[in-house]
């Protein structure tokens, strides 16, 4: 069981070694590829460690199924008993987060709902009337399609072409469904602790999707790192009471905030917007990205077959021994 101990305790603290590479990973990769990336990465990671805690849990279970004295399985591994209870409260921890997650967001996302009440739509456009300055793309629930929220205050804040950035950006979160992106990385933090800073570069990166949509859609990149820079100023010059109490997307992110114009580090966000359209990394870059994502793939693999592996050998080991009773 050595082997079997060891290769669940990588599979748990990969997570602190994996979630920075991806990280440097995402940070090579134009937008859209590089939210995929953390995305992806987060669910792999959070469901790599799920996978070894079942795996601990598992043990004193596999025992009972085959119908072993689990006091024959102690003598053999003293330590089977207590690190199968702590895998069991562990799991138990993360069922009671997650559960307490999706409620709390759902409650958020019903709430942001019932603000737009206040406000006048047309089409997919909710304009919510005050002096605050904010604009967040609401994502479908109950039926309803998902909108883009503007409060007055924004749009006195914007010149016209600076009111189109604003509007494409919220339009790319929507359809880009990135509410969904940001819920995965949200829940997967609450599996292991390391993958909260996965859920922060994800939010800069879908904030930077949003970005290149929208310069897209006004042809100027110029006047979308304007519209950016003017939208983060006026959202802090008001007050936030509208978008305070609104969740972050589908899921909250830090703060319980929208997907919004406003997020993300803007300073970085105009820079990049200043500076040509992003590409796929090139040269070295390009054979780190390949060599990185190749080799998570790789690991989290051989780490899934291990536990599988381990399993096995333990029914290979508890039914001669339950047999010879």
């Amino acid at each position: 069981m050595t082997l079997f101990l060891v290769i669940v305790a990588l599979t748990a603290a990969l997570p602190w070694a994996a979630a920075p590479a991806a990280r440097r990973l995402a940070g090579l990769l134009p937008p859209r590829e590089a939210s995929l990336v953390l995305a992806g990465a987060a669910v792999q990671l959070a469901g790599g460690t799920a996978a070894a805690l079942i795996a601990l849990f598992h043990v004193p279970v596999l025992a009972g199924l085959e119908h072993m004295d689990l006091g024959r399985v102690a003598a053999d591994w003293p330590a089977v008993v207590p690190v199968s209870c702590v895998a069991g409260v562990l799991l138990a921890v993360q069922a009671v987060r997650l559960a307490l997650a999706v409620r709390r967001h759902r409650v958020l996302l019903s709430r942001a709902w019932t603000l737009t009440g206040a406000g006048t739509a047309d089409g997919d456009l909710v304009v919510l009337p005050g002096e605050e300055a904010d604009a967040f793309a609401l994502p479908r629930h109950r039926g309803r399609a998902g909108r883009v929220v503007v409060t007055e205050g924004m749009l006195g804040a914007l010149g016209p072409s600076e009111r189109a950035v604003l509007l494409a950006h919220e339009r790319a979160h929507l359809r880009g469904r990135h509410h969904l992106l940001s819920g995965v990385a949200d829940l997967a933090a609450t599996v292991h602790p390391a993958l909260g800073r996965l859920r922060e570069a994800l939010e800069f990166h879908l904030e930077r999707w949003a970005d290149e949509a929208a310069a897209r859609a006004v042809n100027s990149r110029r006047t979308a790192a304007t519209a950016i820079a003017r939208a983060a100023l006026a959202g802090s010059a008001t007050s936030t009471a509208v978008s305070s109490a609104a969740p972050s997307g589908a899921f909250a992110r830090g703060g319980d905030r929208l997907l919004s114009v406003r997020t993300g580090p803007v300073p970085q966000r105009v820079e990049a917007l200043l500076g040509p359209e992003p590409v796929g990394p090139k040269g070295r870059g390009a054979r780190t990205v390949a060599l990185g994502l190749i080799a998570a793939v790789v690991i989290s693999a051989v780490l899934a077959l291990g536990l599988a592996y381990g399993l096995h050998e333990y029914v290979e080991y508890a039914a001669p021994r339950a047999a010879g009773r």
